[in-house]
C-alpha cells in the first residue's frame, strides 16, 4: 500500500520531513503548497511534483489523490489549514503547536474524531528513546506517587530569529513559550501522565507580544494524586540548540535527565544510568515521527501524538499567558471545559 501525501509549508522543517518521507518505499509525494516561490521551485525540482502558492488550490487539484497532508507552516495558520485538510477527508501531520487557542484546538480535535481521520501533532520527543524510558519508569509505578517535577529548556533563540516569521506576532502568535517551549510542555505532560489543573506564570517579553523567558508553576493531577511542576523557558540562552533537563520526584524514587544521560534512583534499591546515543539525534527522532504518521494512516499503528493529548498543551500555554497578564492563578481545566461547552449541541 502506497500512501499518497501532500504538504503545506515546504521549506525548513517541512522540507526535512519531506526528504524523509520521499525516501520511504511506501510513500509518494503528490503535491505541495507554500507562499514562497523559492520553496515551491525547490520542491518541484527535488520531488518531481507540482507546488502551489495557495493550499486551497493544492487541495482542489489533488484532494482526490491524497491520503494525508503534512502541515508545517507558521503557527497562526495551523487551525485553518489543518481543518481544510480534515474536511477534505485527509489525515494530517500537524507541526507544533497544535493551535494558538484552546477553542481552536478543541474544534480541530473534534473535526478529526468526527471524520475518523488521523490528526497527529509534531512533538518528536515522544520518539526519543530516553524520553520513552522516562515515561516507562513513571508509568511502571516504581517511583511511587509523583509529587514534584522540575523542567527547563533554554537556547539562543531570540537573536537568530530576527527578521523571521517567528518574531512576527501576526504569524507566530507569540514567542519562545509557544515555540520551543511547546515541546517542553508536551514532554512534561506526557512523561508525568498528569493533567494540568491550574497554572501561574511570570513572562518577560523581548518586544511586545514576543516573549523570550517564562517561569510557570502548574498542578498536575495523576491517578488521584497531585504533583507540583515548575517550568522554566528561555530564548535568551547560550547555544542555538536547546538545552533541557527534567527532574521527577516520587514517593519511592526520582529520575534526572540532563540531555546527556538519564539517572534513575529508587529508594533503598536500584540506581542506574541510561546514556543518550545516536538514536536520540534530532533527525532520527523526526524520522520516527513521520514514519509513525505513515503507519497510522496505513492502519498499521496508532498515532503516538494524538490530537486529544495536545489540547491540554494548548490550554496550559494559553493559561500561562493569561495568568501572567492578569497576575492570577488560571484554572486550565476550566479553559478546556468552556471550549468544549461551546460546541455542545452543534453536532461537532
Amino acid at each position: 500500500m502506497v500512501i499518497q501525501l501532500g504538504a503545506i509549508g515546504i521549506g525548513g522543517i517541512g522540507h526535512l520531513e519531506l526528504d524523509f518521507l520521499a525516501g520511504m518505499a511506501d510513500v509518494q509525494i503528490v503535491a505541495g503548497a507554500d507562499v514562497s516561490r523559492g520553496a515551491c521551485a525547490v520542491f518541484e525540482d527535488e520531488f518531481d511534483a507540482p507546488a502551489y502558492a495557495d493550499h486551497r488550490a493544492m487541495l482542489d487539484a489533488h484532494a482526490g489523490e491524497l491520503d494525508g497532508v503534512l502541515v508545517a507552516t507558521p503557527h497562526v495558520f495551523h487551525y485553518e489549514q489543518a481543518t481544510a485538510c480534515l474536511e477534505a477527508g485527509l489525515h494530517v501531520l500537524l507541526e507544533k503547536p497544535m493551535t494558538m487557542d484552546v477553542r481552536d484546538a478543541v474544534a480541530l480535535a473534534r473535526t478529526a474524531r468526527n471524520r475518523d481521520r488521523v490528526l497527529q501533532i509534531g512533538y518528536q520527543r515522544r520518539f526519543h528513546p530516553v524520553f520513552q524510558t522516562m515515561k516507562n519508569v513513571v508509568d511502571s509505578g516504581r517511583m511511587g506517587d509523583l509529587h514534584t517535577v522540575v523542567c527547563y529548556i533554554g537556547q539562543d533563540w531570540i537573536t537568530p530569529q530576527q527578521g523571521t516569521w517567528r518574531v512576527d506576532p501576526e504569524v507566530s502568535g507569540g514567542g519562545q513559550l509557544y515555540d520551543t517551549g511547546s515541546h517542553l510542555l508536551d514532554a512534561l505532560l506526557w512523561v508525568s501522565g498528569g493533567a494540568p489543573e491550574t497554572v501561574t506564570a511570570s513572562i518577560e517579553y523581548a518586544v511586545p507580544e514576543i516573549d523570550v523567558s517564562a517561569a510557570l508553576t502548574t498542578r498536575l493531577a495523576r491517578e488521584g494524586h497531585v504533583a507540583t511542576a515548575s517550568v522554566a523557558v528561555t530564548g535568551d540562552g547560550v547555544e542555538t540548540d536547546p538545552r533541557e533537563g527534567y527532574v521527577v520526584w516520587g514517593t519511592r524514587g526520582c529520575l534526572v535527565y540532563t540531555g546527556d544521560r538519564l539517572y534513575v534512583e529508587h529508594k533503598g534499591a536500584t540506581r542506574y544510568t541510561v546514556e543518550a546515543g545516536a538514536a536520540t539525534h534530532y533527525d532520527e527522532t523526526t524520522f520516527r515521527k513521520v514514519r509513525n504518521f505513515v503507519d497510522a494512516v496505513a492502519g498499521r499503528a496508532d498515532p503516538q501524538v494524538p490530537a486529544a493529548e495536545s489540547v491540554p498543551v494548548v490550554a496550559l500555554t494559553e493559561g500561562a499567558y493569561l495568568a501572567a497578564e492578569e497576575g492570577r492563578t488560571v484554572d486550565v481545566q476550566r479553559l478546556i471545559a468552556d471550549a468544549e461547552r461551546e460546541f455542545e449541541g452543534d453536532g461537532r
